[in-house]
């Protein structure tokens, strides 16, 4: 598993671009969280309330622009069965690494946040069409 302390910042070319796209508290997660996001992968594991943790295997396609999309496969437990998919711009996968690593520094979990598994289930599909 990558230890996310271990990641070195991306160099100023490829975080300035994406700058705009943050507010203060994250900019500074943002030269770390590009260098995870240009290796193309991530493994970690999701934490099961009242249950085991189920391993995953995080793996997109690395652009170097902020408005490009980008499709993003998770695999748990080294199941073909269990793979998701899911496309969405850049700046805000990036902000979803950001979340991972604010989270590692905290808990020592690799793990996704809440709302990154609301839109990789589509979860927030039915309240969009609600609306």
């Amino acid at each position: 598993m990558d230890h996310l302390e271990k990641i070195q910042p991306a160099d100023n070319r490829a975080v300035g671009v994406y700058l705009p796209y943050y507010q203060r508290n994250k900019r500074t997660w943002l030269p770390k969280a590009i260098c995870l996001y240009q290796k193309a992968s991530l493994e970690g594991e999701r934490k099961i309330e009242g249950g085991e943790s189920i391993l995953f295997l995080a793996t997109w396609l690395v652009s170097t622009l902020p408005a490009d999309m980008t499709r993003c496969q998770l695999q748990f437990d080294g199941n073909a069965d269990l793979t998701y998919e899911l496309e969405l711009v850049n700046h805000m996968f990036v902000d979803f690494l950001i979340e991972v690593m604010m989270n590692y520094k905290r808990s020592q979990a690799t793990d996704f946040p809440q709302a990154f598994y609301r839109k990789l289930l589509r979860l927030d599909a039915d309240e969009e069409e609600d609306e």
